[in-house]
C-alpha cells in the first residue's frame, strides 16, 4: 500500500436562526371518553385555524402526536374521567410573529392551550452546507500538513475521501404556559453551526 496519511477535518459555518419551531398541545379533561375527544378536537381545530390565519402555511403545520387516557381516583383504582390530548408543531418562518401567533393560539383554544416548547433553528442551504464542508476539508489538509512534515514528507494527491453527516448546532428550547401569552414574547436566536465532517487519506511523497 502506498504510504499515505488519514485524517478527519471538522468545520463549522455559523448563520442566524431564520425558523422559530412551535410544539403545542391542546389538552382536555371530562368524564367520558367521547366528550374528552370531542372537546380536544375543537380547541385544536380552533387553534390550527389560527395558526393559518396568521400565516402558518399547510406544509408548517403537522401533527405529531394523539392520544386519550383515563383518570383515576387518589386511591388509583376508580376511573373518574379521560384526558384527550392532541400535540401539533409549527414552523413559523417570520420569527417577529412568534409573540402574536402564541397569543392567538392562546385565544383560539383557552386554558386547554399547553406550549411544550419553542425551538430556534436554520434552514440548512446549499450554500451553508457547502461553507461548511469547506472549512472541514481545510481543517483536514491543515493536519495531515502537520504530520506529513512531522514524518518527514509531504502531500501527494488525495486518494480517498468520505463524508460524514452534516449536523447542526442543537436547537435551544424554551418553555412557556399559556398564562405567559397576554403580553409579546421576543425570541432571540444567536447564530446556529452548521458543521460537516470529511475524512481525506492523501498519498505522501
Amino acid at each position: 500500500m502506498t504510504d499515505h496519511v488519514e485524517v478527519t477535518g471538522t468545520g463549522a459555518h455559523h448563520v442566524v436562526p431564520d425558523l422559530v419551531i412551535v410544539r403545542a398541545r391542546v389538552q382536555c379533561e371530562a368524564r367520558d371518553v367521547a366528550t374528552a375527544l370531542a372537546e380536544s378536537s375543537s380547541r385544536t381545530e380552533a387553534a390550527l385555524q389560527a395558526a393559518a390565519d396568521h400565516g402558518i402555511e399547510p406544509r408548517d403545520r403537522r401533527t405529531d402526536d394523539v392520544g386519550i387516557h383515563p383518570r383515576h381516583d387518589q386511591n388509583g383504582r376508580k376511573v373518574i374521567g379521560y384526558t384527550a390530548y392532541q400535540a401539533f408543531r409549527l414552523t413559523v418562518r417570520e420569527t417577529g410573529r412568534v409573540g402574536d401567533l402564541l397569543k392567538a393560539l392562546a385565544g383560539a383554544a383557552g386554558d386547554a392551550l399547553g406550549v411544550d416548547g419553542i425551538e430556534m433553528s436554520a434552514e440548512h442551504t446549499l450554500a451553508h452546507l457547502g461553507a461548511a464542508r469547506e472549512a472541514a476539508f481545510a481543517d483536514a489538509r491543515a493536519r495531515a500538513e502537520q504530520y506529513a512534515a512531522l514524518a518527514g514528507a509531504q502531500l501527494g494527491p488525495v486518494i480517498h475521501i468520505r463524508e460524514g453527516v452534516p449536523e447542526t448546532g442543537a436547537p435551544r428550547p424554551m418553555m412557556a404556559r399559556s398564562a405567559d401569552f397576554a403580553g409579546s414574547m421576543p425570541v432571540e436566536g444567536g447564530t446556529q453551526a452548521i458543521t460537516a465532517t470529511v475524512a481525506v487519506r492523501w498519498a505522501l511523497a
